[in-house]
């Protein structure tokens, strides 16, 4: 007989077999014969039946609700990456609906902020609310002191298509990714606002939102007309935030040597927040 791919269930127990449990407010001690949680346990943590769950992991159960997974990885203390592939190894794609993790930027995400020094860094979350910058970035930013989204800023306010030469094509690449969260945390009030707002005011936005088109942020050029720095022109790279899912860094950096590299670095440095 050819044995049938548990991967699931192979994966549920290796999990199970790593949980300490005093970890979860449960007794450990000499009395147990293997080592991390009984089956049992991690049935009452999910809140499912002992049945069920190990029914679940025998293999004898093999569609399990998304619900049932999100409490199962809960109770086996799974970060993000594992519970992606808890859920892969279940058939279903793992939701990315908002967690408490959105709009916190992790300590070392801000220091690496001030990794880059001649280059403008800031963190931005699915609605695309400005988190955290680098002076540089707060330099580069300062005409819009005052509104932390910058869809709101392209769209609202009154120095935006002067400050972004190139408006039609940014304001494009980023309602197209807007489009994109929206897709991944559907039910994200905050992006509901966004879009609701601006497709009752904008016709501009209201025209590139019903256009469908969804991509994410990459590498695009960008170039800035900042009052008191005048032309800059910057190459943005976007790098997603693993351990905070919908968070983005963005790097906009000047060719070395360039026109653009000093009129930054001469910003920055006369910058004074108010």
């Amino acid at each position: 007989m050819v044995a049938t791919s548990n991967g699931l269930g192979d994966y549920l127990r290796a999990r199970r077999a790593r949980v300490d449990p005093r970890d979860v407010g449960l007794r450990g001690g000499g009395d147990r014969r293997v080592s991390g949680l009984r089956r049992e346990e991690i049935a009452v943590l999910a809140g499912v039946s002992v049945d069920y769950y190990a029914r679940l992991e025998q293999g004898r159960e093999r569609n399990p609700s998304a619900q049932v997974l999100d409490a199962i990885g809960r109770a086996l203390r799974l970060d993000l990456d594992a519970r992606g592939h808890l859920f892969r190894l279940a058939g279903l794609n793992p939701s990315m609906g908002p967690t408490s993790f959105r709009d916190s930027v992790h300590p070392e995400l801000l220091r690496l902020l001030d990794a880059f020094p001649t280059s403008a860094a800031y963190v931005l979350n699915p609605a695309f609310d400005v988190l955290a910058t680098n002076s540089v970035a707060a330099a580069l930013l300062s005409p819009f002191v005052g509104t932390v989204n910058m869809v709101r800023v392209l769209f609202r306010h009154p120095q935006a298509r002067t400050v972004f030469p190139d408006w039609p094509t940014l304001t494009e690449n980023v309602v197209h990714a807007l489009r994109l969260n929206a897709g991944l945390f559907p039910n994200d009030p905050e992006i509901q606002s966004l879009v609701a707002d601006l497709v009752r005011d904008s016709p501009e936005f209201r025209a590139l939102w019903a256009d469908q088109s969804v991509r994410g942020l990459t590498r695009m050029f960008k170039v800035v007309q900042h009052p008191a720095a005048g032309r800059i022109e910057l190459t943005y790279q976007t790098f997603d935030v693993r351990d905070a899912p919908g968070q983005q860094l963005l790097v906009g950096t000047p060719e070395p040597g360039s026109r653009s590299a000093d009129a930054l670095a001469a910003l920055a440095a006369t910058y004074s927040p108010a």
